[in-house]
């Protein structure tokens, strides 16, 4: 009969007790990570050091309002370059590098007020409602036409009226949130504070506030569309939950579950107004305006 090579014929029981612990112990051992299993921290060191400084002290105004730092877009941004990692990790700078390439823009990693502006107009264009606005503003729905959220989903048990697909995708969303437990038991996080709102409701508001075409109210507001909402994503102490402050949006942007809804929304067909993080806008119908 053939014999088995000798290595396939040996076996542990051959060998001493001594051996076998010396296996044993540099299987134990644990070895150095390397870079391929530490992807947060490959890419440039340069650009990284430039994104850990700028992200609280860089002067911008993607939205026409002056502000210091990026930290509450963050988030989105990460997002848009298809990154898990930090923003002051040399991953988050190797992937913007790409991503400004690819668009036309400096490959350098480093965020900036050119780059900040063209991901605006990212994400603006996302929202069927900018597009719309600029040929006119859009009419505003029949109310009976519009669907009526649960006193639960309401924020405060306020009356909600939204386009009915866009509660249906919502509703879809907010039990996505509480299965991953981004929404606490008995919390009223992702409560709508804000849907429909009628013209004329909005104009009087802007007119009584005087601020008619700012960031905070606008005579053509999204929420006359019934697409819109805002959410209750938590408040800085002392805040509201719509509160436009810069140390309450940053706060918001923090949370987990506004970071959540960065990753996950657009699945559900949300795209966010990103200067407010609790503003989301339903754009997954084909057409809805």
């Amino acid at each position: 009969m053939k014999k088995r090579p000798f290595g396939l014929r040996f076996h542990l029981r051959h060998l001493s007790g001594i051996a076998l612990l010396i296996i044993c112990a540099l299987v134990a051992v644990p070895r150095l990570a390397t870079a391929a299993e530490t992807p947060c921290f490959t890419g440039p060191r340069d650009a990284t050091a430039r994104n850990v400084l700028s992200l609280h002290t860089l002067p911008i105004a993607p939205f026409g309002r002056r502000e210091i730092g990026w930290a509450i877009y963050a988030p989105l941004i990460a997002n848009e370059i298809g990154i898990g990692c930090p923003a002051d990790t040399p991953a988050f700078a190797r992937l913007l590098a790409t991503w400004q390439s690819k668009r036309g823009l400096s490959g350098t990693g480093v965020v900036d007020n050119q780059t900040l502006n063209l991901l605006k107009t990212v994400w603006q264009e996302r929202r069927p409602f900018v597009v719309s606005s600029r040929h006119g503003c859009p009419a505003a729905p029949a109310e009976q036409l519009l669907a009526r959220a649960a006193v639960s989903e309401s924020y405060g048990g306020k009356t909600i009226l939204l386009q009915t697909a866009t509660l249906a995708a919502y509703r879809q969303m907010t039990e996505a949130a509480r299965g991953d437990n981004v929404i606490p038991a008995g919390s009223n996080l992702l409560a709508i504070f804000s849907g429909f709102r009628s013209p004329a409701y909005d104009a009087a508001r802007c007119a009584r506030q005087h601020n008619c075409q700012g960031l905070v109210r606008a005579s053509c507001s999204a929420h006359r569309t019934g697409f819109a909402m805002d959410v209750n994503l938590g408040a800085a102490p002392g805040y509201t939950p719509d509160s436009s402050a810069d140390v309450n949006r940053l706060y918001i942007a923090e949370t987990p579950l506004y970071r959540w809804l960065v990753a996950n929304a657009a699945r559900f067909g949300f795209a966010n107004y990103a200067f407010e993080p609790w503003h989301w806008e339903y754009v997954g119908a084909p057409r809805l305006l």
